[in-house]
C-alpha cells in the first residue's frame, strides 16, 4: 500500500461518504465509473478511472489529473520549464566564480528526468530564480571573445558603473575617430602599428603600453599572468624594460598578428596628457640618465639655451622644463620624438586597432582590478601599487604639474595643448587650463 503523502500532486483527492468493511485491509482497487471492478485493458484511456482507497477505515477515491492539450504541436508541458531552466544556468554560469563553469547534461532525456525527480518545493524555487533580471551583457566589439561579468561583483553597483564607463570611454574614442580620423579605420594595420603592443597569450591578453601610465606594472602583470614569475614584486626594472620575456605583436607574422587582434582582448591605460608630459620630464631630466642626458639634453641645451656652460653641452644636464617644452613643439627638432611623450594616438593606433577596454591611470585601482576580473585573472593576483622608480620623489600629480606649466607662457601652454589635442578629445580629458581654447 504506498503511502498518501508520497503521491504525485497531480492526483485529485476526493473523501467518499462511504466506509470500508471493517475487516478489510487497505486496498487500492482500479474501477471504471458506474462499473464493477475489473482491469483495464491495455491501451485504453485513463480519462474515467477512479483509484479507490481504503485507508484506516475511510474509503478515498482519487481520479488523475488530465494532461493539458493546449501546447504547440511537437511541443511537451517541460518544453517551457526546460527551456528556462537552460537560460538560468546560463545567466549563473557567467557569475560564477573564475576557474568554475556550470554545465548541463547536453542529454535532453537526461535533463528531463531531472526535472521530473524535483520536489515541488524544488519547483517553485526554481521558477523564482527563472524570474530574477539576468546579468546585462557588454556591448559587442571586434573581438570574438566576449567580456564576462565578474563574479565578486555581479551583483554590485560598482561594477556595473565600471562596465558604463567602458561602454562612454570606448563611444567617445569611436566618435573622435569618426570625426578626425576617419582614414584610419580604412588602412590596413601594419606591424609599425602594433609594435607598442605586448601579447599575453594564456589568458588571451594584447597590452598597448602607453610609458608613464603604468606601463612597468602592467608589463609585471602581464609576466605574472604568463607564468614567468609568482609575485610582480619579484620582478626588478631591468627585467620588465630590457628583458625578452614578453613578445610584441609585430614579432609574429601578418597571420598571427591579424589572429590575435581578432581573438585577444585588447587593452590600453592613458593618462591625463600634461600630466604625462610633466612626468616624463621629471623621470628622464631631473634625475641622472646614461641615455636621455647625452642624446635628448645636449642637443635641446645646444639649440634653445643662450650662452650654455661647457659643462651642460659636455653632459647635457639641467634642462629646464621651458627649454623641454620649445624642444617638443619644434617641428625641425633636432632630435627625434620618444615614447615616452609622443602621443597615446600614434603609439596605440586606436582608430586602427579597436580596443575592448580603455583604462585610465587617474582610475588605475578601481580599472585595473575589474580588468583582472574579465579575463578571469587569479583571485591574488592585483595591480602592484608601488612607483617603479624614484619611490622616495611624490608621484606627479595635477598640482605638480600646474607649477611646471606655470613657467610657461600663455601661448606655449596653448600651443602644448594643441599639439596634444586629439588625446584630449579622444579620452574625453578637460582643459587643464581656462584660458585655452
Amino acid at each position: 500500500m504506498p503511502c498518501l503523502s508520497s503521491w504525485p500532486p497531480e492526483l485529485f483527492f476526493h473523501r467518499a461518504h462511504t466506509k470500508c468493511p471493517p475487516a478489510q485491509a487497505p486496498t487500492v482497487r482500479n474501477l471504471q465509473a458506474g462499473s464493477t471492478a475489473h482491469r483495464r485493458p491495455r491501451g485504453t484511456s485513463t480519462a474515467n478511472t477512479i483509484l479507490s482507497v481504503c485507508f484506516l477505515g475511510i474509503k478515498f477515491s482519487i481520479r488523475p489529473q488530465q494532461p493539458h492539450n493546449d501546447l504547440p504541436p511537437g511541443s511537451s508541458q517541460d518544453g517551457p520549464f526546460k527551456a528556462a531552466t537552460e537560460r538560468v544556468t546560463r545567466d549563473l554560469s557567467s557569475r560564477a566564480p573564475r576557474g568554475l563553469s556550470l554545465r548541463m547534461s547536453q542529454d535532453p532525456q537526461a535533463q528531463l528526468n531531472v526535472g521530473a525527480r524535483l520536489r515541488p518545493r524544488q519547483r517553485r524555487r526554481r521558477l523564482l530564480i527563472k524570474k530574477m533580471p539576468a546579468a546585462a551583457a557588454l556591448p559587442a566589439n571586434s573581438s570574438a571573445r566576449t567580456l564576462v561579468r565578474p563574479a565578486p561583483g555581479a551583483l554590485d553597483g560598482r561594477w556595473a558603473s565600471l562596465r558604463e564607463t567602458q561602454r562612454e570611454r570606448k563611444r567617445v574614442m569611436r566618435e573622435a575617430c569618426a570625426k578626425y580620423r576617419a582614414s584610419s579605420s580604412r588602412r590596413a594595420v601594419t606591424p609599425r602599428h602594433v609594435s607598442r603592443i605586448f601579447v599575453e597569450d594564456r589568458h588571451r591578453v594584447l597590452y598597448c603600453e602607453v610609458p608613464k601610465a603604468g606601463c612597468s606594472n602592467w608589463k609585471r602583470v602581464l609576466m605574472v599572468l604568463a607564468g614567468l614569475a609568482s609575485s610582480t614584486a619579484d620582478i626588478q626594472h631591468d627585467a620588465v624594460h630590457y628583458g625578452s620575456a614578453l613578445k610584441r605583436l609585430d614579432a609574429f607574422g601578418r597571420q598571427g598578428i591579424l589572429h590575435r587582434l581578432s581573438t585577444y582582448t585588447k587593452m590600453l591605460f592613458v593618462r591625463e596628457p600634461f600630466e604625462r608630459l610633466v612626468s616624463a620630464f621629471r623621470d628622464k631630466f631631473e634625475h641622472p640618465n646614461s641615455y636621455y642626458h647625452p642624446v635628448f639634453g645636449k642637443a635641446i641645451l645646444a639649440r634653445y639655451r643662450a650662452n650654455a656652460s661647457r659643462e651642460a653641452l659636455r653632459t647635457g644636464s639641467g634642462v629646464r622644463f621651458p627649454e623641454f617644452v620649445q624642444y617638443l613643439l619644434d617641428v625641425h627638432r633636432p632630435v627625434g620624438m620618444d615614447i615616452h611623450w609622443d602621443h597615446v594616438s600614434r603609439l596605440c593606433s586606436p582608430c586602427l586597432v579597436d580596443y575592448d577596454f580603455v583604462g585610465k591611470f587617474e582610475s588605475m585601482e578601481d580599472d585595473a582590478n575589474f580588468f583582472l576580473s574579465l579575463i578571469h585573472a587569479p583571485r591574488n593576483l592585483t595591480f602592484p601599487r608601488f612607483k617603479d622608480r624614484h619611490s622616495e620623489e611624490a608621484r606627479t600629480t595635477a598640482r605638480i604639474t600646474h607649477q611646471y606649466f606655470a613657467q610657461l607662457s600663455t601661448l606655449q601652454r596653448q600651443r602644448t595643448y594643441d599639439f596634444y589635442y586629439m588625446d584630449y578629445l579622444m579620452f574625453n580629458y578637460s582643459k587643464p587650463f581656462a584660458d585655452l581654447y
